[in-house]
């Protein structure tokens, strides 16, 4: 029996709902002023929301995904006040800060540092608190050397360290984030990334859209899915992704699914099943435990109503459903084809160079290089298997990559004064 929640008996810090929004749409902005005059409609209303209800509590990281157009950005404008619903209700308990869009709140002409006060004093923060962040904020973002130049000599990486700085240096109850900490390189990105876990262990909260689905998994203890505007998920993270994932692809609940439990096992086409999937070590033995390093086969079995030209793949995570590493024939440029009628075994051998531990394994046939290319059949958790033990080598991490070391006697160093010969 799971342990549980205790978040789920605390009064939420913030609550939406039943929350909508819509948008007018006009061809060309002369046909606003024509309607004015005529009273003739001259737009279309566009849904961009219709009755959402979203809950977090405090300590809790809710993800938020769906395609672009899913109305993810109008929620969280929502939630920042920058947007009015059309209707429902929303409940904020304590400070709410957030990033955005790029840029948004900053003054352009005004330095980093002005900027820093001025959003400062935005965000709640007292005169005395902002004296002892601001320094804080400037070095956390790293831009010390152009925090007194005009933010609009930022680069768009530049404007994204300002702005996350600001917002979680606030030390607010709830933290809202965008896609925006997309922009910039991957070591800062990293950093913040560090930054936020830490604030979640303190007891922060979070709201966070991104479509990095390793991120949301790492992160957060529940995600949404939101799909043509209306929440088509909201549960556990990981099983959120798999929605993402069936919503990328095209399918959806409606559409059969080839195994009882529709949660794993999607297809959108489904001309071609995967009917039995099977791991077997380097004796032939179908089996579900292996040594780190081992040689096992993959092999995956298909069925095909069609003659198809297909790609077959694979996927591993670990025990906390992120992705180790996936390939498929397409990328190992190994054509597959199916006959109609006929079962084909697909095999793809591979050395197990992966950390102890518990393991899962996805795999999917469908057209071109990815799922989201007329998916026929996916299947999350097909097998799951345990690495007992290390073989003949030990390694840090989870995975081991192929090493070599050289290691050569050197020339003596010079003495002091010397000059190193050419």
């Amino acid at each position: 029996m799971n342990a549980p929640d205790p978040c789920t008996d605390l009064a939420p810090l913030l609550h939406l709902e039943r929350i909508s929004k819509s948008f007018l749409l006009y061809d060309n902005p002369a046909d606003r002023l024509k309607e004015a005059l005529t009273g003739r409609r001259r737009h279309k209303v566009y849904q961009a929301l219709s009755d959402v209800c979203v809950q977090v509590r405090p300590g809790e990281a809710v993800g938020v995904l769906g395609r672009n157009g899913a109305g993810k950005s109008t929620l969280l404008k929502i939630v920042m006040g920058i947007l009015l619903p059309d209707a429902g209700q929303i409940n904020r308990r304590g400070r709410i800060t957030g990033l955005l869009e790029l840029g948004t709140g900053f003054d352009a002409e005004l330095s980093g540092r002005e900027n820093i006060r001025i959003n400062g004093r935005l965000l709640g923060m007292q005169e005395s608190a902002l004296d002892r962040a601001v320094e804080q904020i400037v070095e956390f973002s790293e831009l010390d050397r152009f925090i007194d130049a005009p933010v609009r000599t930022y680069s768009s990486g530049m404007v994204m360290r300002l702005g996350f700085s600001i917002a979680i240096h606030a030390n607010p109850d709830c933290f809202v984030v965008d896609e925006a900490l997309s922009v910039g390189d991957a070591r800062f990105q990293q950093k913040c990334m560090v930054r936020i876990r830490d604030y979640l262990s303190r007891g922060g909260s979070l709201l966070f859209v991104s479509h990095d689905l390793s991120a949301v998994k790492l992160i957060c203890q529940r995600a949404l899915v939101l799909h043509e505007g209306h929440v088509a998920f909201d549960g556990p993270a990981e099983l959120a992704a798999s929605h993402y994932l069936r919503l990328m692809a095209g399918s959806s609940d409606r559409e059969a699914c080839f195994l009882d439990d529709t949660s794993r096992s999607f297809g959108s086409l489904q001309a071609a099943r995967i009917d039995n999937v099977w791991m077997r070590g380097a004796d032939g033995r179908a089996g579900l435990k292996f040594l780190s390093g081992e040689q096992v086969r993959l092999e995956i079995e298909i069925d095909a109503s069609e003659d198809l030209g297909m790609t077959a793949g694979f996927l591993i995570r670990d025990r906390f459903g992120m992705d180790v590493f996936g390939t498929n024939t397409l990328h190992m440029k190994t054509p597959l084809r199916l006959n109609s009628g006929q079962r084909t075994s697909c095999v793809f051998g591979l050395e197990l160079r992966l950390a102890p531990g518990r393991y899962t394994v996805a795999v999917a046939v469908h057209s071109e290089d990815t799922h989201v290319h007329d998916c026929h059949h996916w299947v999350d958790q097909a097998l799951e298997f345990e690495v007992g033990a290390y073989g003949a080598q030990m390694f840090s991490g989870i995975c081991q990559l192929p090493v070599t070391v050289d290691i050569r006697q050197l020339a003596s160093a010079p003495a002091a004064g010397e000059e190193r010969g050419k």
